[in-house]
């Protein structure tokens, strides 16, 4: 479960008042507005990113409003992967693994187990030179996975990838929720993602969410 409850946000000069929204235990949450009005901004609150002035964030049942990223339990693939450069595709997706001092044959198992998951077990001796939009995402997927978080978010992942790369991924996040039962919340422009996607799907606009009903309608209750 994600929820947010009525928190305020400030970066610089931008803010935001009592924003609210909630995604069920296994839900998939999408959440759509305009460049600049503050998908990220909440999104990076969930994570621990970023500090609220006021109200609460819940994740699995647990207030993490003043925890440290490393201890909420998120997995996180920004827009552009973020890998590093240096390091191969196995050692990207074992990282947090081994950073939470995992044994070497489970992370083995784990990074291997995720490769044939994502459809990249080709790609883990390479570095990110090289590879194309939707390999770096897949690897960046494995990377967010590997440690089996309870909650995912995902800033605009796919934006990016051309047509049918993003087609293919679509169906991948849908496949990996069913498979895993993930709690995620997708931040994207595009309707087709969400429409794919999204069990709940919310609207940011004017400093405030809306969940948007099947009809295409907002429901302001």
């Amino acid at each position: 479960m994600i929820a947010v409850d009525g928190i305020s946000l400030r970066a610089g000069d931008f803010r935001l008042d009592d924003v609210s929204l909630r995604v069920p235990t296994g839900g998939y949450g999408v959440l759509m507005g305009k460049t600049g009005s503050g998908k990220t901004t909440i999104l990076e609150s969930i994570i621990g990113l970023r500090s609220v002035a006021k109200g609460k964030i819940w994740l699995c049942d647990r207030d993490v409003t003043n925890l440290k990223p490393a201890v909420r339990g998120v997995g996180f693939v920004p827009q552009d992967g973020a890998l590093f450069s240096k390091m191969t595709v196995e050692q990207q997706m074992a990282l947090a693994l081994v950073v939470r001092r995992v044994p070497r044959d489970e992370v083995r198992r784990r990074v291997e187990e995720l490769a044939e998951l994502l459809q990249i077990p080709d790609l883990l001796p390479r570095k990110p030179h090289g590879l194309s939009g939707g390999e770096r995402q897949r690897v960046a997927l494995g990377r967010a996975l590997s440690f089996r978080p309870r909650v995912l978010c995902l800033d605009e992942p796919l934006s990016a990838l051309d047509e049918e790369t993003r087609h293919q991924m679509c169906d991948l996040l849908d496949d990996i929720r069913k498979r895993t039962g993930v709690t995620t919340l997708h931040i994207t422009h595009n309707v087709h993602e969400a429409e794919t996607l999204a069990d709940c799907l919310f609207r940011l606009e004017g400093g405030r969410i809306e969940m948007v009903t099947t009809d295409g309608t907002q429901d302001h209750g």
